[in-house]
């Protein structure tokens, strides 16, 4: 069944794989997009970091392609970018390539998708490169931070859990724990195949419907709801020696990425943290020196969500920093936003967007992450009218519900106590 669309074509195949068409006549290149709902909230705490594992023991072989340099080499031969990705949520295998090499790519991410071998050799070999990248993630302050904050935030369930997983974890992981995870998450109702670029919709249709032959059919699953309790401001410091604190401060949000509000927070978060125009890089950096990268920003999950500031400050003026970043948050709650400063947000907004949108690997990724995700799919102009309708009132409304004590959250890498009284404080006294 086909739903065709102002900018994209739906269908949906009779084992239930979905398939987005995007023709983008503008554009030489086509992406290939496969987009399963799986990622880290899906695992259990013996197997957390396998979707992670398993995204990367999907380029090691299969029967048709041995080895890993039998699928690289087949993709640098046509100079394809290609790569993949883990989140909580989801996992995504791309390939990017000039359109006329369409069937190339959709050989070999199909193939890969449906019949990688999980060579226990090979599993053995990349528990070094994953620990390898944990070590990586854990030496980058910015990165950790973020890790730790999430931490915080969702505790110990999935969502609190690193993506990549335990180290202790990655060494015990067998092969088949891979062929079960494999079997449960990956199969038809849980995929969508994204094709954007220079394309013809019936065409890929057609051709994937070739490629994706020996899918599998599965009942969906569905992770465990996120269970949150925060009754006060919650910190968690990370003591490093480093010559640069790196903080995420912002506030726990209590729905889902469907429900409407997330439009005014996009809104909230150009305001305070959005280019070198907003009021945190502004006050931070501009007026005071006191961090080169500042910005705000939302993360969306089904039921729960954040909004945040991140950035890295001058060691002996954190307290400085927090205390005008809370001052910030406050100023945003209390104050209505001016309708010069309202309207350059919402055009910030536009312009980024639009421009983010050229390439046919966004185009690709707009429309498989909504349908996988949202189970619903805004056009462009659907989503920059919703932007557009905005008003001050909302984000007053929204930011007096949102920026509370009980919903504040601090995660710090840096070289403070774990019990620093004076960063406790800071947080302890905001209102």
């Amino acid at each position: 069944m086909t739903t065709k669309h102002k900018h994209y074509d739906l269908h949906t195949y009779q084992n239930s794989l979905r398939l987005i068409t995007v023709p983008m006549q503008s554009t030489e290149t086509v992406t290939v997009l496969v987009l399963v709902a799986t990622g880290s909230r899906y695992e259990t705490k013996d197997i957390n970091g396998i979707s992670h594992f398993l995204e990367h023991m999907m380029f090691k072989g299969t029967e048709k392609r041995p080895g890993a340099l039998d699928i690289s080499e087949e993709l640098d031969a046509i100079g394809a970018e290609y790569n993949a990705f883990t989140g909580q949520e989801y996992t995504g295998y791309y390939v990017k390539c000039a359109a006329e090499k369409l069937d190339v790519a959709l050989d070999v991410i199909s193939d890969i998708f449906q019949h990688s071998k999980l060579d226990p050799a090979e599993i053995d070999k990349e528990r070094g490169a994953i620990k390898e990248e944990i070590n990586m993630y854990y030496d980058n302050p910015a990165r950790y931070c973020g890790t730790l904050y999430e931490a915080l935030m969702f505790g110990d369930q999935p969502l609190g859990w690193d993506i990549a997983g335990p180290k202790e974890n990655i060494d015990r992981m067998t092969r088949d724990q891979f062929v079960d995870y494999f079997q449960t998450h990956y199969f038809a109702k849980n995929t969508i195949v994204s094709v954007a670029g220079n394309i013809e919709a019936k065409g890929v249709q057609e051709k994937v419907e070739k490629y994706f032959n020996h899918i599998r059919e599965h009942d969906a699953i569905r992770p465990a709801v996120a269970m949150e309790s925060q009754k006060a401001p919650a910190f968690k410091i990370f003591h490093k020696a480093t010559d640069q604190t790196n903080i995420n401060i912002g506030f726990r949000i209590p729905y889902g990425r469907i429900d409407d509000r997330f439009d005014a927070l996009e809104v909230m978060s150009v305001i305070l943290g959005g280019g070198m125009s907003s009021r945190l890089f502004v006050e931070v950096r501009e007026k005071r020196g006191l961090a080169y990268r500042i910005s705000a920003g939302t993360s969306a999950y089904d039921e729960t969500g954040d909004f945040t500031t991140s950035a890295g400050i001058t060691n002996t003026k954190i307290t400085d920093a927090l205390k005008i970043i809370l001052e910030q948050y406050a100023e945003l709650r209390d104050k209505p936003v001016p309708a010069k400063e309202l309207l350059k947000a919402k055009d910030y907004i536009k312009g980024k967007f639009l421009i983010g949108l050229e390439p046919s690997d966004s185009q690709a990724s707009y429309y498989a992450d909504q349908e996988l995700l949202e189970k619903r799919i805004q056009t462009p102009e659907e989503k920059i009218a919703k932007i557009e309708a905005i008003t001050a009132e909302d984000i007053s409304r929204i930011a007096d519900d949102l920026f509370c004590p009980e919903r504040l959250n601090l995660a710090l890498v840096g070289p403070f106590k774990e019990d620093d009284t004076a960063i406790a404080d800071i947080l302890t006294s905001w209102k």
